[in-house]
């Protein structure tokens, strides 16, 4: 397979994307034997239906990992990543997986610029590969690998602000042709999963997500902010303190989405929680 070179920043305007916070199921699970069998198929479908969605054909992917925490949001630079294993205790079949993609070296170096003027200090790690956020749900979005992509990590504050912010200076993107992902869940408390309880704990939460994206910026935005408090017991309960990773990758698409109309556009019943995917745009 030939691969495209690394994305630099178009000269020539572009669809304008949306920005997509997507579920990024359990390790591998897409790729595996579960129990039901049938447990994440809806979600493998949904993330596969993504490209006929968009308005154009991306010129480039910037994806926010759940599953990488820095001081300074970070991206893996290198033309041509390899990919990081990091779950553990699953089939061996699943550490043979390959996602094949290019690198974006001057899109981060474009994105790098973008943060710097919003007041971030952000780093490239040309050492770091695609962790499982990112390659897992790729795998079945883009499975030609044919579309570079540039991997960013959230904030090891877990401060929502911030997150909100960092998207914001990511909008411009959008203009160029850039899909930005936050990828993560919208339901990610480990103890949960498969707990009667955790069904109307998750439930009561989705639909605050959902009612929230759907609000004018400026609302969605202080609601998002101020998330654990806004959304009542359900917000902790679906993703408790120092753990809600999973949560910011919505704060980043939502930040990015601007003044873009956010709305749920997938949602399913896994493991006896509720979880979903939101659009801005």
């Amino acid at each position: 397979m030939t691969h495209p070179r690394a994305a630099s920043a178009p000269t020539t305007p572009a669809a304008r994307m949306p920005t997509l916070f997507i579920p990024h199921g359990a390790g591998p699970c897409f790729f595996m034997d579960w129990q039901p069998a049938q447990a994440w198929d809806k979600t493998a479908a949904w993330l596969a239906s993504i490209p006929a969605s968009l308005p154009a054909r991306p010129s480039a992917i910037l994806l926010v990992t759940a599953h990488w925490l820095a001081d300074q949001p970070s991206m893996s630079s290198a033309a041509q990543p390899g990919l990081l294993f990091d779950y553990y205790g699953f089939p061996p079949h699943t550490y043979q997986l390959r996602y094949p993609a290019a690198g974006a070296p001057a899109l981060a170096q474009h994105t790098s610029a973008l943060l710097t003027s919003a007041g971030f200090a952000p780093r490239q790690d040309a050492q770091r590969g695609f962790d499982h956020g990112c390659f897992i749900p790729l795998m079945l979005a883009f499975p030609q690998a044919d579309l570079p992509v540039l991997q960013m990590s959230l904030l090891s504050s877990l401060d929502a602000a911030a997150h909100l912010r960092l998207g914001q200076a990511l909008q411009p993107l959008r203009q160029q042709g850039v899909l930005i992902i936050g990828s993560g869940m919208s339901y990610h408390n480990m103890r949960g999963y498969g707990d009667p309880r955790s069904a109307s704990v998750s439930a009561a939460f989705d639909q605050w997500l959902s009612d929230t994206v759907a609000l004018p910026e400026a609302e969605r935005n202080a609601r998002l902010a101020d998330w654990a408090s806004a959304s009542g017991p359900a917000g902790r309960l679906s993703h408790p303190p120092r753990a809600e990773e999973h949560l910011l990758a919505l704060h980043v698409a939502a930040g990015a989405g601007g003044d873009s109309p956010g709305a749920r556009v997938f949602s399913d019943r896994v493991m006896g929680v509720d979880i979903s995917a939101f659009r801005f745009g």
